[in-house]
């Protein structure tokens, strides 16, 4: 056996009515479909060196909450920034966070309060989890191999109301798009599955009722572990900021779709396998991503009286932190990660909202193996490639009001700094 392999689990379905996080509105919870899960696994390779990868249901961890648990994790066992990596799927049937949007829902105080104790709560379940990985490191195999699932649409080339029409049609879809599925299957030394993890590039975005509930990965995982007992499976999102599920907003879609990429996953499970050689190094780096423009008193003042509630909220406090004498950063330290596993995998973590571009540049730049997962360590922001910036439209131009920053859009050098970075823990992790 090349691997050691410490698995966890727990379940962060809030026991408390705070808000579902997603789309801005008021939504109090009043029920569950299935319970929202903290998944970890621990890698060691032959020389002792460990990374931890954790995969929640969640929308997005803000970096508030990201270096509240990095801290705590770092505090139990010792771990490197570059060797942990926390994941959301974000769906949006699970709970808002702390600092995570912060302008972006009507919370009132009492909601604050259990938005922040939910936060704490939610974050000390992970980090017993992963003491519960690390103490418990097995002997295992570690496989890779890639499948196909293509209900993911591009969302900015494609009307949603025209997409159901054009299918039946078998009319082509425009746009880009990453259909590819990466799966690395963990086998314990009797040969046994013990764990599957696996990732799609598309919004969870199919439901917006106000039930507990993964969307389609949550449903991907509960398929794959009923079919596999004793079995973890757990997801994470590739690079899919520009992807839809697409009819969607129906519970019956919403299991299709989850359906569609399980059966996607057994394919890969039922195949060919390449195993992956003992050896791992791991790598990080914050890059400055340079804001377009600063907001004023000036350019806020309509906004904070304008129509959009959202909006208002968020230039009414950017106003009240010009009155405090704040001096807003002119960039953000965004996060990009990367491990090398043996000779055959390399897996890259990157912040924020990734649209598909990103992992089709680093697939093609860096080689077959390459895995990207494009919702890691902090929501940010939606990241745009250059492509989409000059385009603009809801991913490339001015929202990032909606995130809380101090600007309305990224620079146009969003990506060659994000590349730049990324390129900078590959050479780390690959020793050149």
């Amino acid at each position: 056996m090349d691997w050691q392999v410490g698995l966890a689990r727990r379940v962060i379905t809030p026991q408390t009515p705070v808000w579902l996080a997603g789309y801005g509105t008021k939504r109090v919870p009043d029920g569950k479909i299935h319970d929202l899960w903290a998944k970890v696994i621990a890698f060691a390779a032959p020389d002792g060196k460990r990374a931890v990868l954790v995969t929640t249901d969640h929308m997005g961890m803000s970096k508030t909450v990201y270096e509240a648990l990095l801290a705590d994790v770092q505090r139990r066992t010792g771990l490197d920034r570059s060797e942990f990596m926390l994941t959301f799927s974000h769906n949006h049937c699970g709970p808002i966070l702390k600092d995570d949007l912060v302008d972006y829902y009507p919370l009132d105080d009492e909601q604050r309060h259990l938005v922040d104790e939910y936060s704490a709560w939610m974050s000390a379940e992970i980090a017993d989890a992963v003491e519960e990985a690390l103490a418990n490191l097995q002997p295992a195999q570690l496989l890779m191999g890639e499948g196909k699932c293509t209900f993911a649409v591009n969302r900015r080339e494609n009307t949603e109301a025209e997409v159901p029409a054009m299918l039946a049609a078998g009319t082509p879809l425009r746009g880009v798009v990453d259909h590819y599925v990466p799966v690395l299957v963990i086998k314990g030394a009797d040969d046994s599955l013990r764990a599957v993890l696996f990732g799609y590039a598309c919004h969870p975005t199919t439901l917006s009722f106000n039930t507990w509930c993964g969307d389609y990965p949550g449903f991907a995982q509960v398929n794959l572990e009923a079919g596999h007992p004793g079995t973890m499976a757990a997801f994470f999102n590739a690079c899919g900021a520009d992807q839809n599920p697409i009819p969607r907003r129906e519970l019956g879609l919403c299991v299709k779709y989850g359906q569609i990429l399980s059966d996607a996953v057994e394919q890969v499970l039922a195949g060919p396998l390449q195993p992956v050689s003992g050896g791992l190094r791991t790598a990080f780096e914050f890059v400055d991503l340079q804001y377009d423009e600063l907001v004023t008193r000036e350019t806020l003042q309509p906004v904070a009286n304008g129509p959009s509630e959202l909006h208002a909220r968020w230039a009414k406090r950017m106003l009240a932190q010009i009155d405090a004498g704040v001096v807003f950063p002119t960039s953000y330290p965004y996060p990009v990660q990367a491990w090398q596993f043996g000779n055959e995998l390399l897996f890259i973590g990157i912040g924020g909202e990734a649209v598909v571009d990103y992992s089709l540049r680093f697939k093609r730049e860096f080689g077959p193996g390459t895995w990207v997962c494009g919702y890691a360590n902090d929501m940010v922001a939606y990241i745009p490639s250059r492509r989409v910036w000059e385009e603009g439209g809801y991913e490339g131009g001015p929202h990032l009001d909606e995130y809380g920053r101090p600007a309305w859009r990224w620079a146009g050098d969003v990506e060659e700094r994000i590349a730049g970075a990324v390129h900078r823990v590959v050479g780390a992790v690959r020793g050149q």
